[in-house]
C-alpha cells in the first residue's frame, strides 16, 4: 500500500461563515465577464442568489440565472443550461445550493466547451477538455459536489443516474459556507447527513482507499457522530453548522480520491428509476451493504463503529447504531414502491454497472444486490 501511485484531486476551497460573499471579487480575478448563476427555486428564495448577485453587481459583473432544475438533475436541465450560457455569451459559472445546482452546473461546463450530448461523457476520465471556470457554493452538508471529482446526472431515456467521473468536473474554487445550512428543512438535513456518512464509510473501506484518504474519511465520521442530531434539532447551532459543513468537506475529499461502493451504486440506480432523494436512498441501503460488507473488511468496518462511538464494537452494534442514527433523523427502513420483481431485475442490472461497484470491498453478484432491494422495498416486491 505505502508503495503504490497515489493521484489526489483537491480544488481551492475557502471555508468559513461569509465565505459566500467573496464571489465577486473572486470571479472578477478568474475573468469572469459574465457569469451563469445555477441554482434552483428553493435557494432563490431563500435569499442567498440575491446575496451572489450583490457582490457580482459590486465587481461589476454580469450575470444571468438559471434556476429550471429538478431535484435530481436530468441531462435535460444540462442542455438546456448550456443552451443558455451560450446564447447569453457567458464565460464562468457560479452554482448555488444543493448536489443538483452543482453537478447540473458541472454539466453545462462539460458540453459548454466539449459540444454532444452530455450522457456522452458517462464513465472515467471521459472529459476531453475542462469548461469555463466553475465556482460552487454548496447549501446543504452532504453531497460534497464542491470539492469532488463527480458529476451525476439522470439520464431520461433510460431513467438510471450517471456518473461523469473527471478531474475535468472538479470546481475551480468552493466557497464552503456553513451559514448556507440554516436554511435546509429538517428532512433534508437528515439525508444529506447522512449522505455525508455513507461517503465517508465508503471511502474508507473502498479498494481504492489510501492513507491520505482515511484521514479525511475517519474524520468525517467522528464530526458527523456528534453533529448531525445537534444540527437536526438547532439549524442555530454554529459548532453543529461548522463542523456538518467541515464534515461534508473531508467526506468529499476522500470519496471523491477514494471512489465509493455499493451503496452509491444501487442508491443511483434506484433514485434514477423512481426520482428518490439521493441521501434517502443511500440511508436506506447502508446497513444491508454493510451486512454485506463486513466480513471482507472486518478490521475497517470497526474502526468505522470506533470513530462513531460504538461500544463493544461489531457487525451487530454498527448496523444498530447506524439504524439507530437514521430511525431518530426520521428516514424510514423501507420505501414501499409497489415494484414488480422485473423492476427489481432491472434496478440490479443498472446497480452493476455503476463504477461506484468497481470499488466496493468485494464483488456483489446480481443475486447479492437483488437481495438488499428485496429487503428495503418492502413485501409489495415479491409480488
Amino acid at each position: 500500500m505505502t508503495k503504490e501511485l497515489r493521484k489526489i484531486v483537491i480544488p481551492e476551497f475557502i471555508f468559513g461563515f461569509n465565505s459566500r460573499k467573496l464571489i465577486g471579487s473572486y470571479a472578477k480575478n478568474l475573468g469572469a465577464e459574465k457569469v451563469l448563476i445555477v441554482t434552483d427555486s428553493g435557494i432563490i428564495s431563500s435569499g442567498w442568489v440575491q446575496e451572489i448577485i450583490e457582490s457580482l453587481e459590486a465587481s461589476d459583473i454580469k450575470y444571468h440565472v438559471f434556476s429550471s432544475i429538478f431535484p435530481n438533475p436530468r441531462d435535460i436541465d444540462v442542455m438546456v443550461g448550456t443552451d443558455i450560457f451560450l446564447e447569453q455569451e457567458c464565460n464562468f459559472i457560479v452554482a448555488v445550493g444543493g448536489g443538483s445546482p452543482m453537478d447540473c452546473a458541472k454539466g453545462i461546463a462539460i458540453v459548454a466547451t466539449n459540444g454532444g450530448h452530455i450522457v456522452d461523457y458517462e464513465g472515467v476520465d471521459s472529459v476531453p477538455y475542462p469548461g469555463p471556470p466553475l465556482v460552487c457554493i454548496p447549501s446543504t452538508s452532504g453531497t460534497s459536489a464542491d470539492v469532488s471529482q463527480f458529476a451525476i446526472i439522470l439520464n431520461t431515456m433510460r431513467l438510471v443516474k450517471i456518473a461523469i467521473i473527471s478531474k475535468k468536473v472538479v470546481p475551480d474554487l468552493a466557497l464552503i459556507d456553513p451559514e448556507l445550512l440554516t436554511t435546509m428543512d429538517d428532512y433534508l438535513t437528515a439525508c444529506t447527513g447522512m449522505d455525508a456518512l455513507t461517503h465517508a464509510i465508503e471511502a474508507y473501506v473502498s479498494n481504492a482507499s489510501s492513507s491520505f484518504t482515511d484521514l479525511h474519511a475517519l474524520e468525517a465520521i467522528r464530526l458527523i457522530s456528534k453533529n448531525l442530531l445537534p444540527l437536526y434539532r438547532d439549524r442555530h447551532d454554529e459548532e453543529a453548522l461548522n463542523n456538518m459543513m467541515l464534515a461534508s468537506l473531508h467526506a468529499g475529499i476522500a470519496f471523491s480520491n477514494a471512489s465509493l461502493g455499493g451503496v452509491h451504486a444501487m442508491a443511483h440506480s434506484l433514485g434514477g428509476l423512481f426520482d428518490l432523494p439521493h441521501g434517502e436512498c443511500n440511508s436506506i441501503l447502508l446497513e444491508h451493504v454493510i451486512d454485506h460488507n463486513f466480513e471482507f473488511a472486518k478490521e475497517r468496518y470497526m474502526t468505522i463503529a470506533e470513530a462513531l462511538g460504538v461500544q463493544n464494537p461489531c457487525k451487530e452494534t454498527l448496523i444498530e447504531a447506524i439504524s439507530g442514527m437514521r430511525h431518530t433523523l426520521g428516514i424510514k427502513a423501507k420505501i414501499d414502491l409497489g415494484i414488480k420483481s422485473d423492476e427489481i431485475q432491472k434496478l440490479a442490472e443498472f446497480s452493476l454497472q455503476d463504477p461506484c461497484m468497481v470499488t466496493n470491498p468485494t464483488v456483489m453478484s446480481k443475486e447479492d444486490v437483488i437481495k438488499v432491494f428485496e429487503r428495503v422495498l418492502c413485501d409489495e416486491s415479491k409480488k
